[in-house]
Parts: C-alpha cells; sequence; structure tokens
C-alpha cells in the first residue's frame, strides 16, 4: 500500500514537472513571437514613412558611383509606386501591431472569446485599399495606370467592407435568426434583430395578456 502511494505521488510529481516545461516553452514562444512582431512592425512602418512622406530617399539610396548624371527628382510614376507601395506596406504593419500576441493568459482568454472569426488583414487592408483607390482617382500625371489602381482598390474595398459588415456569423441574434447588423440608422430593416425582438415581445406580452 504504501508503495502504491509513492508510485501515485512521483506520477503526479512527474506530470506538475512536465506541465511546467510545457508551461515554459509556450511562455518562450509567445516571448519570441511578440518581440519579432514589435521589430517586424517598427521597420515596416518606418519604411512605409519614409516611402509615403519622403519618397526621395529612394535616390538617395540607390545612387552608384558610376553614375554620369545624378537625378534630384522621382518621375511621377515612381512617386505613385512608392506611394502605393508604402500604404499597403503600413497597412501589413498596422496587422501586424494589432495581432501580437499578449504573454498575459487572462488578456489572451479575453480576446480569444471576443475575437471574431476574420482575417487579421482584412480591416487594414480595406482602409489601406480605400485610400488607394482615392489617390489612384485624383492621380492625372500615371496614365490608364492609375485608372487601374483605382478600380482594382476600390474593388477589393468594398469587398473587404461588406465582409467586415455583413459576413461575420456572430452577429445573428440567437432568439429571432435574423441580422443584427440591419438594424442601425442606415439600414432601417423591418426584419432586423431589433425589429424582430420588438415584435417578439409584443407578441409574448400579448399572450401573457
Amino acid at each position: 500500500m504504501p508503495a502504491e502511494i509513492e508510485m501515485q505521488d512521483l506520477k503526479a510529481t512527474d506530470n506538475r514537472q512536465e506541465a511546467d516545461r510545457e508551461s515554459e516553452s509556450e511562455d518562450v514562444r509567445d516571448y519570441t513571437i511578440t518581440t519579432w512582431a514589435w521589430v517586424a512592425t517598427t521597420l515596416f512602418s518606418l519604411l512605409a514613412l519614409c516611402l509615403i512622406i519622403s519618397p526621395r530617399l529612394l535616390l538617395f539610396v540607390s545612387e552608384t558611383a558610376n553614375d554620369d548624371e545624378r537625378r534630384t527628382a522621382l518621375t511621377p510614376l515612381e512617386s505613385f509606386l512608392a506611394l502605393q507601395f508604402g500604404i499597403f506596406l503600413l497597412a501589413v504593419s498596422s496587422a501586424l501591431l494589432l495581432n501580437i500576441p499578449s504573454v498575459s493568459p487572462m488578456q489572451t482568454a479575453l480576446h480569444e472569446r471576443n475575437a471574431s472569426p476574420t482575417h487579421p488583414l482584412l480591416g487594414p487592408v480595406a482602409a489601406a485599399c480605400a485610400l488607394s483607390s482615392f489617390i489612384s482617382y485624383n492621380t492625372k500625371h500615371v496614365g490608364p495606370l492609375a485608372i487601374l489602381f483605382c478600380l482594382g482598390s476600390g474593388f477589393v474595398s468594398l469587398w473587404s467592407f461588406w465582409v467586415v459588415l455583413f459576413a461575420d456569423s456572430s452577429l445573428v441574434s440567437k432568439k429571432t435568426g435574423a441580422d443584427k447588423h440591419t438594424s442601425s440608422f442606415i439600414f432601417g430593416n423591418k426584419a432586423s434583430a431589433s425589429a424582430q425582438k420588438k415584435k417578439w415581445r409584443k407578441e409574448q406580452t400579448g399572450k401573457t395578456l
């Protein structure tokens, strides 16, 4: 009997030690991913801001000793592409920043409980494409390229905003099965979740009376 008790205590101790080792391994992995995400976000943000605010830095870093003539200004095409690349690079850095894993178990559990099943790039890409489409629409010096950027970015932006507004199944009423998105001011849908809920409450009140 004492031998069995000692074996059980030994197994329990081994299980606790194994759980502690797994927890330490997960903590190290989380810290590694967090550090990588912060470094990548910082570098991408700096590069994006340089391309958006001061694209002439491209001339400075691309000069060689064999250049006979040194350029002092970018062509309209180079400026346009630098701005577009900077916008999308800023979107990637924003997505990295918004999805940095939390090292706190409570914050991680809260985030997982409240998180909607959407792609991490959905919001930043939607905003970046909307801005890219607007800038392309107002760019007149690169010919049809601006129109192509405007149409392509606008299509992705509209589709992304549609997904953000309507493609989330977590905002469907459990009582009525109606969509909660269309109950706000813009839509005024009579079949929305709020309207269905009011109708359901009236029916329940009538039954009780």
